[in-house]
């Protein structure tokens, strides 16, 4: 992992990736809690700071830098939640999506804040909160969307040239569908790559590419209507939340009982997400819970 650097900015500001571990010490030392070594007085140590960092993958809509501010549907959660509890400050740490949960293992952050899908070989490396959104899968394509794509299937049975972001679902789905991808850092370097003629077609949640498309109105690229993704002929019906270490248990406890006042009120939970392209389809289905998800 290349080197990076380390600046802390303002509550509502990002702070930079770091690779090298004495940097990560030190600036944890500085700026955050994560270096309480005691996960069982892990909630208290945070209200004592009253901040808590959290980490993010720059995916707009849900966690992203905008003008050096720390926004996104994820931090908006974040500060409502957390506030409740007490933990005023929200801060970031950006980081690859396939680096987040190492990087939460590593005490680089406190928790998760990327809408992260719940899938069960994750959950045996971290702890997931309640679900947060409920997911499908969108494609962009080339405007026009000449090759007619739909959905996976289609993107297989065309020999397009498939890309992927690092670590999301979507790279799954490709792998085993044994469609060939190439895999991206970002949702902007795989609109790039479709842009540029480097790839046919981008797989991403249909949230993102909605997103995107509507915050890149010039780029000559549409977005498919969105899909369930089917393995074998089983819906992949996924959701996303917050992740925590697995020993972190009372802060986790906490989250989902500040979450459940949201998500049990739909305007309550529009009112905080709603500015950032989620609607009343994404709140999650209660019927879908993180322990069924975690099963498979």
């Amino acid at each position: 992992m290349a080197q990076t650097v380390l600046n802390t900015i303002s509550t509502k500001k990002i702070v930079s990736s770091l690779a090298g571990a004495a940097l990560v010490a030190a600036g944890l030392t500085a700026c955050s809690s994560t270096d309480s070594s005691d996960d069982s007085n892990h909630l208290q140590s945070l209200q004592d700071a009253g901040t808590i960092t959290v980490g993010v993958a720059g995916e707009a809509p849900y966690s992203y830098e905008d003008n050096g501010q720390l926004t996104g549907a994820t931090i908006a959660l974040h500060r409502e939640i957390f506030g409740n509890l007490g933990i005023d400050t929200v801060e970031g740490v950006n980081t690859d999506f396939g680096a987040l949960i190492p990087g939460l293992q590593a005490n680089r952050f406190d928790v998760v804040s990327a809408g992260m899908s719940i899938l069960p070989q994750r959950c045996e490396q971290a702890a997931f909160g309640d679900p947060e959104f409920n997911y499908t899968t969108a494609l962009m394509v080339p405007a026009g969307n000449p090759a007619g794509l739909t959905d996976m299937q289609s993107v297989k049975e065309s020999g397009l040239r498939l890309s992927t972001m690092t670590g999301a679902i979507e790279s799954d789905y490709a792998d085993s569908l044994g469609i060939p991808s190439t895999q991206v850092a970002s949702p902007q370097d795989g609109m790039d790559a479709v842009t540029s003629g480097r790839a046919d077609v981008f797989a991403l949640t249909a949230i993102s590419l909605n997103w995107m498309k509507t915050n890149n109105p010039t780029a000559p690229v549409d977005v498919t209507e969105s899909f369930v993704a089917e393995i074998d002929g089983v819906p992949q019906v996924g959701a996303g939340a917050t992740v925590f270490r697995t020993d972190d248990q009372e802060l986790l406890a906490a989250y989902n009982e500040e979450l459940a006042k949201i998500t049990s009120d739909t305007d309550k939970y529009l009112s905080i997400v709603g500015d950032f392209g989620f609607t009343a389809e994404e709140l999650p289905d209660p019927e879908l819970t993180t322990a069924k998800l975690c099963e498979g």
